[in-house]
């Protein structure tokens, strides 16, 4: 009697990258995944990310929800697609000297992106799923950079989340307030300190914060969020140098 073997294990399902690299079968539509991404992106560049919507967007593209489903599984691949597109337009990266250099250029082209998609932020933050196609490449030139000064796997990877972290951060806030001033149809920084000034007055005649009061009354760069962008991002830099010896 032939010898019994258990079942195989069932087949993992193909990823959304690796169903999108397959031959291409005779279409059924006149979508494709590059139309589906772009058509997203428009949609969350217009109304933000709480627009899109498999519903939504095949409206907007003339098609069946039915359609869409037969690219990608549902939101959550969608968003990938929207993603890895936000990232394939980032500006060219510049040659750069060296792991600053080459850091420097990284920052510059997220805050570029970042502008030009806000919604980016809000879905890195709350979807696991980030590893795509143009994210891993954007990662493992950051990471090439910092291993070809002579740093091993874990410290190079750690140095590299110490600097995202920074950009995030920071484009959090630079968002967040652009965001808040596009909402109330602010034009600009004065705009903004005229709507709390109330507020913001109350608080500092109180004698509290003395600090945050001199910066009010000082401070001649409150809206120039590039110097603030760059300046923080040569702080961390200066300090990744001075702690790793590079």
């Amino acid at each position: 009697m032939a010898p019994q073997h258990p079942n195989p294990e069932p087949a993992e399902p193909a990823t959304l990258w690796e169903r999108i690299e397959r031959p291409a079968k005779a279409p059924r539509t006149t979508l494709s995944h590059a139309s589906i991404a772009a058509a997203a992106v428009e949609m969350a560049d217009a109304e933000g990310l709480e627009a899109v919507s498999m519903r939504k967007l095949s409206g907007h593209l003339g098609v069946t929800t039915m359609a869409l489903y037969r690219y990608v599984t549902g939101k959550d691949e969608l968003f990938e697609l929207m993603l890895d597109t936000a990232f394939a337009g980032r500006p060219p990266a510049a040659p750069a000297p060296g792991w600053r250099g080459a850091m420097r250029a990284h920052a510059e082209r997220s805050r570029t992106t970042a502008l030009r998609h806000p919604w980016i932020l809000e879905l890195t933050a709350t979807q696991v799923v980030t590893l795509t196609p143009n994210v891993v490449a954007e990662i493992d030139a950051a990471l090439g950079a910092f291993t070809a000064a002579g740093l091993d796997a874990d410290t190079a990877m750690a140095a590299v989340q110490a600097v995202r972290a920074y950009i995030r951060g920071a484009l959090a806030d630079e968002i967040g307030q652009r965001e808040l001033m596009k909402r109330q149809n602010w034009s600009d920084g004065d705009d903004l300190r005229h709507a709390y000034g109330p507020r913001m007055n109350w608080l500092m005649e109180t004698g509290r914060y003395p600090a945050y009061r001199d910066y009010t009354k000082t401070a001649r760069r409150k809206d120039d969020f590039a110097w603030r962008y760059d300046f923080g991002l040569d702080c961390v830099l200066d300090g990744l140098a001075a702690r790793l010896g590079i």
